[in-house]
Parts: structure tokens; C-alpha cells; sequence
């Protein structure tokens, strides 16, 4: 007997009963689907990785289906693009075409993926088709849940993911917990772990090193019917070592549908690029609000603190999203608001202390740092501390911040900077104590 979803024991299916072989060579993605069928057919039930390698495309899961990876075994990504059929899916914030992922579920209840074993994506060769530009359609993710209710992915470790690794879409009731997951970091668009319009997501005692952003919190873009640009919102991110990747924790680009009430707190970053990264542009829309993020250590980041809305990537050359003049609010305009940052300690930033970039139409509102330490250290090659047009190149800089209506510093230290300690430009109802150095 093997504890399912919530603790309840049900029957284990092996899918060697099923045919499967775990050469590492033999395509099992029949045998473990049908493992997946016949326990679906029976009401539920526990599918079985035992020890072996077990190739595969791309498997489905149904309600009530936990697939439970014996810590000597491993699911391995077919390398045959056809072992990966077309769905329908969310990529980067709009619906469209693309691969199915290597572990599949769509509009399931109750549903895991648990274990001390392996998933390996293998994705070499889609990493190499995409930069060749071969690729039509977006590459398989990892892991993707669509539209599913009580989801527990739980003690694997994930590696080499063809593209985004942990993808949940509008998805509620979700638990990650105790992942590694682990993708070279030159590896493109391998995010880790990506909510996206989800409600109610815990994600705990994680380590996560990858080729892009470690953790992003999406709502869905401007590309998408609005119905489907949920908000997402509940999340709790806590007790995680997050490691390389151009972000630790990120929220966007994607936020049209908003995104809301979310907890950062005891983690580590260690080399991101950034820190705690913010990002939209104009047309996108939605609001991000209730943001606290408090008890991280960071360390080796570039900038342990961005907000930026002019994000460019996708977007390049557009007019309306570089301007840094006033343009009239409308449905297309991002808020950011009510978000603070507490008890937080970064050492041998390379950039800046914090880079703020709010509009000019909309400010970033209510922002506040208290008892945050940033000592900056090391040699950079001067760089823009974000991806937008028309920024200035900065190396061991202070504090930057343009456009935010109501800044509360309260204990904020700043150490081994070159140039001003503070920067800044359309900041109105501005707060200070117990700062150092203190602000002119």
C-alpha cells in the first residue's frame, strides 16, 4: 500500500504490469498510460515508477491519480518530437497550440506527482531546435496542470526541462514541496516553478537552479480573452534555496488578470540575477497588490530589488512601452501597489541596491523597505539592472528609484556603493528614518 493525495491509501499499480520495461531505451509512454487508465477506470489509485529508466512521451494524468517515483527511478523525455502531441495551452500568457508536456493534466481533481525519484526532460535537443529557430510551436514543459483542483507535487527531483518546468495554470489548491530542480544555466527559458492565474499555492523547501527565472507568479496577458486572464492570488513561497537564474522570486511579466495577496519569506538567493524581480508594461494591464515579502538572505545578485514597467522583452522598439513621459490611464495601464520588503539581507551586489522604474502616469504606490541591509561589492561590467529600453549602465549603484507615490525607508542600509546613495526622480510622499547613509 502507497499513501495517495491527502494521505489516503490506496492500491499501487506498477507499470511493469503494464508492459513497461525501465532500459532506459524502450518507449514505456504506452505502457505507464495505460497504468494511468486502468487505475482512472477503477476510481483512483497509485501509479508506480519502480527502480529503472523508464522512457516516455508525453503521459496524462486523470482524477485521483497519484504517480509515485521510487527513489531508483527516473522518467526520461522521449527524444522523438512526435512522442509529444498538440494540446491547447497557456505559453508566456495566451492560449495557443504547443506540446504537451512530459507529465500532463487537464481539468483533473486530486492529482500527484510524488516520490524521491527523478524526472528528466532530457531537453538537449530542444534547447538546440529552438535556438536554431527550427521550432514552430512552444517545447514541452515538465510539468503542466491546467485547470486542475488539489494538486500535490511533492519530493522528486525535476531536471533538464525542454522549457518551463513546473507549469500550474489556473489551477486551485496547490502544493509543491520539496523539489530540486535543476537545469544548466544557460539553458533557454527554463523556468522552475511558474504559477499562472492559480489560487491558494504553497510552495515550500524547494531548491531551484535554472537557465531563467527560479519561481514567476503569472495572471495571464494582454493577448488572451479576458475571461481567461485570472488573477493569481494566495500564494505562499517560504523556506526555499533559490540558485542562478535571471530572477529568484518573480511576479510577471504576465499580470493582466492581477495579481494579489502573496508571502515571500525564509529564503535564500544565491547568484540570480535578481532578486525579488517586478515586471509589466503598458497594455498589460492588472494590478499587483498585497505583496510582503520579508526574512530573505541574498548574495552574488546583480540587484536584489527591481520593479520595472517598461519592460521591453517581446516588446522592443514599441513607443508605449520605452516612453517615460505621462500617457493616459486606461484598461491596458499596470498598478503596483502595497508591497513591502522587511528583514532582508543582500551582500556582494554588483549593481544596485534597488532599481524602482514605475510610470510616469501610474505610479508604483505605497512601497516600503524596513530593516533591509544591501552591501554592495565585487567587480561588474557596468550594466542596465533591467530589461528595458533607455536605461542607464550601473555598477555597485544605490538606491534607484523613479515614479512611486508614498516610499516608506525605514532602516535601510546601504554599504560599499560608488556614486549617490539614493536616486531619485518623481518620488512624492516620501518617508525616511533611521537610514544609512542618511538621504540628503
Amino acid at each position: 500500500m502507497i499513501l495517495g493525495p491527502g494521505g489516503l491509501s490506496s492500491e499501487a499499480l506498477s507499470v511493469k504490469a503494464f508492459g513497461a520495461v525501465g532500459d532506459g531505451k524502450t518507449n514505456d509512454t504506452k505502457a505507464i498510460q495505460a497504468a494511468i487508465d486502468a487505475a482512472s477506470r477503477a476510481g483512483g489509485g497509485t501509479v508506480v515508477l519502480p527502480p529503472g529508466a523508464f522512457v516516455s512521451g508525453s503521459i496524462f494524468l486523470k482524477d485521483r491519480i497519484t504517480l509515485f517515483l521510487d527513489p531508483a527511478s527516473t522518467l526520461l523525455g522521449s527524444r522523438d518530437r512526435r512522442d509529444y502531441p498538440l494540446v491547447d495551452g497557456r505559453w508566456e500568457g495566451s492560449t495557443r497550440a504547443m506540446h504537451a508536456a512530459l507529465i500532463h493534466a487537464a481539468g483533473a481533481t486530486s492529482v500527484a506527482v510524488a516520490g524521491r525519484g527523478t524526472v528528466d526532460g532530457r531537453g538537449q535537443e530542444w534547447w538546440r531546435l529552438f535556438r536554431s529557430g527550427e521550432l514552430e510551436l512552444p517545447r514541452p514543459r515538465l510539468i503542466a496542470l491546467e485547470d486542475c483542483e488539489d494538486v500535490l507535487l511533492e519530493g522528486f527531483t525535476a531536471r533538464n526541462s525542454p522549457s518551463w518546468t513546473v507549469n500550474p495554470v489556473r489551477s486551485h489548491n496547490v502544493r509543491i514541496s520539496g523539489l530540486a530542480i535543476v537545469n544548466p544555466g544557460d539553458s533557454p527559458n527554463t523556468d522552475g516553478i511558474n504559477p499562472d492565474s492559480c489560487s491558494a499555492v504553497r510552495i515550500s523547501d524547494c531548491y531551484v537552479s535554472v537557465g531563467d527565472d527560479c519561481i514567476t507568479i503569472k495572471a495571464g496577458s494582454e493577448h488572451e480573452a479576458a475571461e481567461r486572464a485570472r488573477p493569481c492570488e494566495d500564494v505562499v513561497v517560504t523556506n526555499c534555496v533559490l540558485e542562478r537564474g535571471h530572477g529568484g522570486v518573480v511576479i510577471g511579466s504576465e499580470t493582466s488578470g492581477g495579481v494579489r495577496n502573496v508571502s515571500i519569506s525564509n529564503c535564500v538567493f544565491k547568484g540570480t540575477d535578481r532578486g525579488i524581480r517586478m515586471k509589466s508594461r503598458r497594455g498589460r494591464g492588472g494590478t499587483v497588490e498585497r505583496i510582503r515579502v520579508s526574512n530573505i538572505v541574498m548574495s552574488e545578485v546583480l540587484c536584489p530589488f527591481t520593479m520595472n514597467l517598461h519592460y521591453g522583452c517581446g516588446a522592443w522598439g514599441e513607443e508605449a512601452v520605452s516612453d517615460r513621459g505621462a500617457r493616459p490611464v486606461d484598461a491596458g495601464t499596470p498598478h503596483f501597489r502595497d508591497i513591502a520588503f522587511n528583514a532582508i539581507s543582500a551582500s556582494a551586489v554588483l549593481l544596485a541596491a534597488a532599481f524602482i522604474d514605475g510610470l510616469a502616469e501610474a505610479p508604483v504606490e505605497d512601497l516600503s523597505f524596513t530593516d533591509v541591509r544591501v552591501e554592495l561589492g565585487g567587480e561588474a561590467e557596468a550594466a542596465a539592472p533591467e530589461m528595458a529600453e533607455g536605461l542607464p549602465l550601473l555598477s555597485r549603484a544605490g538606491f534607484h528609484a523613479s515614479n512611486v507615490r508614498g516610499l516608506h525607508l525605514n532602516g535601510l542600509r546601504v554599504r560599499g556603493f560608488r556614486g549617490p546613495a539614493y536616486t531619485l526622480k518623481g518620488c512624492e510622499e516620501l518617508t525616511v528614518s533611521a537610514c544609512s547613509p542618511e538621504l540628503p
